[in-house]
């Protein structure tokens, strides 16, 4: 049907209209927008922990990849390229740990964030003395930007930034910190909605569930408030006479499919899965074994930290045992030779992870739980048999049973029929699959990617002087104004005096009655 000609000119109208609303916008931008050349970023990596520098490396990679330099000092030296020079910083590492002492160091959340502030100051103490550091911290003054680096359980790591007057960018490798989340964000968790970092449950829902998570807040403040003055007393540090820095953003390894969704600061950036890489080509005697199995492949690991092989007899048995029933082929990380291995089990001390997970015939992941595992598996779509061990590792697995995409397992009472039933079922039960996939699908549907949120971020910090405007009114308050306990003291001294006043009056008045009705004599008969 041809077009009248009122038609052909409300559409040339309009078409012009939109051209020049087009030209405005884009003359306005290049007036108002400052553009920021390649920035100078020094990062500082104080936590020797691989999963942990997987997070941060991902990140600054982001930034090098588009023409930003990167000094970065960390003890996982890959080597430089392009706009990225790396400087050693030796710290003690543990890797490798036996299962059961680790399961007693960090089995306790008291007991682990005091090992971690211990651990996160001794690892500061050790950066600060290196010799560029060092010189920096003495002068005061600096040729870099900005400054991105991690918090674990002390704010020691804000030094160099305070000292230097630089923009800081933290960045926290697991879901949040719930006991240093008010000195970072500067608003603290609802426990009625938000989870703690050390909840073995994804939301808290019931009422027990909302009373461990306020019993867990309030007896790892106190842990954390304690050890820290405890600290500053025994082994005082110079960053301790200088008030921490407040980050102008926070990169956090946080995503809603992995963490209920929350109120969060317009400063907190969710960036989780950014260290996920397109896969590589798998070597060939994985890949045989993996292609060579007609009923797929389960994968089974726990991670760098804990040797599966220091676990208990009875614990290593009952796995060989389920394992041996199913009919799927096995890749196992394991240390060393295996006692009685199943025919269907090849075992390593290294598999390439992410490779192994996004190929097609991969059926089950077994694991500990930890966040970039977790991440890999939801970007593959495979369901997820979890044993969380610690820390994050029991809220991560939660969540994935709330997606309908995995089962959590206890590791030190498990036993071999209870296991082979899991497999079985999620291998076996299709809604598993559907529901990984699905969950795999709302993960990787974003506005824009991880790395991007990055780039364009650290950007606008730097452009905007270090936004200012983004940190919450939160750190400007003292804690009894931030729980608002002055204005529940003046509320409290109102209805006390309109009770006093009410008092006071409605006394008056019955003396007043009683008085008029004693002097006014009965009438005689």
């Amino acid at each position: 049907m041809p077009f009248s000609p009122f038609k052909v000119t409300v559409i040339m109208n309009t078409s012009f209209y939109t051209m020049k609303l087009f030209v405005y916008y884009i003359i306005a931008g290049l007036i108002t927008n400052k553009t920021v050349g390649a920035l100078q970023i020094l990062a500082i990596e104080y936590i020797p922990a691989r999963s942990h520098w997987n997070f941060m490396s991902a990140i600054l990679q982001s930034l090098s990849d588009n023409g930003h330099n990167v000094t970065v000092y960390t003890p996982f030296q890959a080597g430089n390229r392009s706009n990225y020079t790396e400087i050693n910083l030796e710290l003690p590492s543990n890797v490798g740990m036996d299962a059961i002492e680790t399961l007693k160091m960090f089995g306790k959340p008291t007991d682990m964030i005091i090992t971690v502030m211990n651990m996160t100051r001794h690892f500061c103490n050790i950066a600060h003395e290196q010799k560029d550091i060092r010189e920096l911290l003495n002068s005061g003054k600096s040729n870099y930007d900005i400054i991105i680096t991690e918090t674990a359980s002390s704010e020691c790591s804000s030094y160099v930034a305070s000292k230097t007057n630089l923009p800081m960018i933290y960045v926290v490798p697991s879901p949040m910190l719930t006991h240093i989340e008010h000195s970072v964000f500067g608003d603290g968790p609802n426990p009625a909605t938000v989870s703690n970092l050390f909840s073995n449950h994804a939301v808290p829902r019931t009422f027990a569930q909302r009373l461990s998570n306020f019993i867990l807040l309030g007896t790892s403040l106190f842990a954390l408030i304690y050890k820290e003055m405890e600290l500053k007393k025994i082994d005082p540090q110079p960053y301790d006479l200088v008030k921490p820095k407040k980050p102008s953003l926070v990169f956090m390894n946080t995503h809603y499919i992995t963490d209920a969704p929350r109120p969060l600061p317009a400063n907190v950036i969710q960036v989780g899965g950014i260290h996920l890489k397109s896969p590589n080509s798998i070597p060939n005697d994985i890949l045989e074994f993996i292609e060579n199995s007609p009923h797929g492949v389960i994968y089974f690991t726990f991670g760098s930290i804990i040797l599966m092989s220091t676990l208990p007899d009875h614990i290593q048995n009952a796995f060989k045992e389920a394992l041996a029933q199913v009919p799927q082929r096995v890749l196992w990380k394991y240390e060393g030779e295996m006692k009685d291995k199943p025919i269907n089990v090849m075992t390593s001390k290294w598999f390439p992870q992410r490779d192994i997970l996004m190929h097609p015939k991969v059926k089950l992941f077994i694991s500990h739980g930890g966040i970039s595992g977790v991440y890999e598996a939801i970007d593959a779509g495979v369901p997820v048999l979890g044993f969380p061990l610690f820390y994050d590792q029991p809220r991560n697995i939660d969540n994935l049973v709330e997606a309908g995409m995995g089962m959590s397992m206890d590791l030190l009472t498990v036993q071999k029929d209870e296991f082979l039933k899991n497999i079985l079922e999620l291998t076996n039960n299709e809604k598993y699959t559907k529901n990984a996939k699905i969950t795999s699908e709302r993960f990787k549907d974003r506005p824009m990617s991880p790395a991007e949120s990055v780039v364009y971020w650290t950007e606008y910090v730097v452009r905007h002087n270090g936004a200012p405007h983004l940190k919450t009114q939160a750190f400007n308050l003292t804690w009894y104004q931030y729980i608002l306990l002055d204005v529940v003291a003046v509320i409290l001294i109102v209805i006390f005096l309109v009770i006093f006043i009410t008092f006071k009056a409605f006394k008056i008045i019955y003396n007043t009655f009683l008085k008029n009705s004693q002097t006014v004599k009965p009438k005689s008969e």
